[in-house]
């Protein structure tokens, strides 16, 4: 989390979802200079939908705070919203290095965003977990999901919408924090989000 923290670009803030970490990270971010705030209950979802309604700046962005995301891109995810190009914009990952993206957590990614195309025809190849839009408006989709399933539900309500949706590229490095990712980080984790994604989906 230090990483992360000292690389923000220029004019970011940033607001950390704990969603009952007993590791001390919430100290530390605290520490470097964060604003976090306590989600409940557990899961995915809360606490990046904490950390939304937390926020106060008109465009905000989300990204994993483990590593795997250079904040310094945060730029090309933001900017296209920023010039109002796009209502939602998404970091499709490319991998840096061997392993970055499991070969099972890369497949459920797939066919997740395959079946999105073809029930919304959102043209993504990624689920995005960098991802930038304006606060109010995110706020206004009254998204429900409080686990796994809480990204995909934001992707398929703005599309409803007829929000303007796009990806860039940015880099994907392996995990620097300790432990493994709840998703990516086994087969049982992906299946998981695979699960709770298809009933947003179903819906």
């Amino acid at each position: 989390m230090p990483w992360v923290l000292s690389r923000l670009p220029d004019g970011y803030r940033a607001v950390v979802a704990d969603n009952g970490s007993t590791d001390g990270s919430a100290a530390i971010a605290e520490a470097h200079g964060a604003v976090v705030v306590h989600a409940a209950p557990r899961g995915f979802g809360a606490a990046a939908h904490a950390g939304l309604e937390a926020a106060t700046a008109d465009v905000v962005c989300f990204m994993d705070a483990d590593g795997s995301f250079d904040p310094r891109q945060l730029p090309r995810v933001t900017e296209p919203v920023l010039r109002g190009r796009l209502d939602l914009s998404l970091g499709r990952r490319r991998p840096t290095a061997r392993g970055a993206w499991p070969l099972h957590g890369r497949a459920g990614n797939a066919v997740v965003a395959w079946r999105l195309r073809r029930t919304t025809g959102i043209p993504v190849h990624d689920l995005g977990p960098m991802r930038a839009a304006r606060r109010e408006a995110l706020l206004g989709l009254g998204l429900r999901d409080r686990r796994f399933g809480y990204p995909l539900e934001m992707m398929v309500r703005a599309a409803a919408a007829g929000w303007r949706i796009a990806e860039v590229d940015v880099d994907y490095a392996p995990r620097i924090a300790g432990g493994r990712s709840k998703v990516t980080g086994s087969v049982r984790g992906t299946a998981r989000a695979v699960r709770d994604m298809s009933k947003v989906l179903a819906r």
